[in-house]
């Protein structure tokens, strides 16, 4: 009894740790899509869709933990509710990889098709961006550090989804920094594009690696 207690009690603090991701995630997203299509940076407005789709898949991961408590005593789960946490990484995941490939044509696109770019309002909405999913990433590690357990791969795997999810926006941030950075010292837009780019590929390696992790457990694969 104890036992449940405790595990209804880490559920619950997660919903409220997601809840308040996600509403930082949606002044961060505002700001950066804003300042995106002011300063027209294709960095900057692809890391804010970016983020949209984040608070998408954030409030996946908030009802899936949410789910998972409210009908764990449920008969209607033959195994019980471990795998609506799977079901939510998995779906996160793709989302994520999906985002990805979105950004990486967009951005390749803005490298064939150059548009100038207002660096100092830039790099300001940047450094606003990373200081929000910062604390968001600070936020997360310390749940995920606190509950991460192999013996509760649901809950690992879908809050790992959403970390990931945060954590290429901090990638994302920090690549967007210095491409303008740069690219204003230099007078090269390109960079802005490049940097793009970049985030892009490591963005679908990671939901990749999750996309393969969370399909063998729903599909029961060794």
């Amino acid at each position: 009894m104890e036992e449940k207690e405790k595990e209804a009690g880490i559920l619950l603090q997660h919903e409220r740790n997601m809840l308040l991701v996600i509403i930082f995630t949606i002044i961060a997203m505002i700001g950066e899509i804003a300042f995106g299509y002011i300063t027209k940076s294709m960095s900057l407005l692809a890391e804010g869709f970016h983020m949209s789709v984040h608070v998408l898949t954030l409030g996946l991961t908030y009802v899936a933990y949410i789910l998972a408590r409210k009908l764990k005593n449920s008969t209607m789960f033959i195994n019980g509710t471990s795998k609506i946490g799977v079901l939510a990484g998995y779906t996160s995941s793709l989302f994520l990889f999906v985002t990805g490939i979105g950004i990486m044509l967009e951005s390749a696109m803005r490298f064939i098709h150059p548009e100038e770019i207002q660096f100092t309002e830039a790099i300001y909405a940047s450094i606003f961006a990373l200081i929000i999913n910062y604390i968001c990433i600070a936020v997360m590690e310390n749940k995920f550090h606190l509950h991460h357990s192999e013996e509760n791969e649901s809950e690992d795997y879908n809050y790992k989804a959403a970390y990931y999810h945060i954590l290429s926006d901090v990638l994302m941030s920090v690549l967007t920094i210095i491409a303008l950075v740069v690219g204003k010292h230099y007078n090269c837009i390109h960079l802005d594009a490049l940097a793009g780019i970049f985030g892009a590929v490591l963005i679908i390696v990671w939901a990749g690696k999750l996309l393969k992790n969370t399909v063998k457990i729903l599909i029961d694969m060794k």
